[in-house]
């Protein structure tokens, strides 16, 4: 399927929200750290409820490692800076999505370290700075897996 990769979460109920939508959509997670909360951390595990066994996450120390693991697969960064709208991609089973964390969003190093066709955005109306992440997650990923007939899904 694809990956979902969450450069520095902070906010433990959206990373919890993101598990149990890899557990319903077959993506696998990876957590690029440091995290802004514990893994065990109570509203984790309410927000993922009994999901977090059903879903595949994997923790990185820092963003190298996380792309070493990664090499040799595309990976889209999404962001509100990205060049090309989300929908016009022609996603590839083992894709990965990688999306920055709540408050600051990808750094610009990570960001500009990728080609604008791979910089990847979520149309919204321009006085706004960006949607809630897990939503972000969910609309881009469902795209992915559309474009690939809802490959394994029932």
């Amino acid at each position: 399927m694809f990956d979902i990769a969450l450069y520095e979460p902070q906010i433990a109920p959206n990373t919890g929200n993101i598990i149990r939508l890899c557990a319903n959509n077959g993506c696998s997670l990876h957590l690029i750290e440091p995290l802004g909360f514990d893994l065990e951390e109570k509203k984790l595990r309410r927000a993922g409820l009994d999901y977090g066994d059903m879903a595949r996450v994997a923790r990185y120390p820092d963003y190298a490692t996380f792309l070493q693991a990664m090499e040799g697969k595309r990976i889209f960064a999404c962001t509100t800076k990205g060049s090309s709208h989300f929908h016009q991609v022609n996603y590839q089973k083992g894709d990965v999505l990688l999306f920055g964390s709540e408050t600051s969003g990808l750094p610009d190093a990570v960001r500009e370290s990728f080609p604008a066709q791979r910089k990847i955005r979520i149309p919204m109306f321009p006085s706004n700075r960006s949607l809630n992440l897990s939503n972000a997650v969910a609309i881009i990923t469902y795209e992915a897996w559309r474009q690939i007939g809802f490959d394994g899904g029932s």
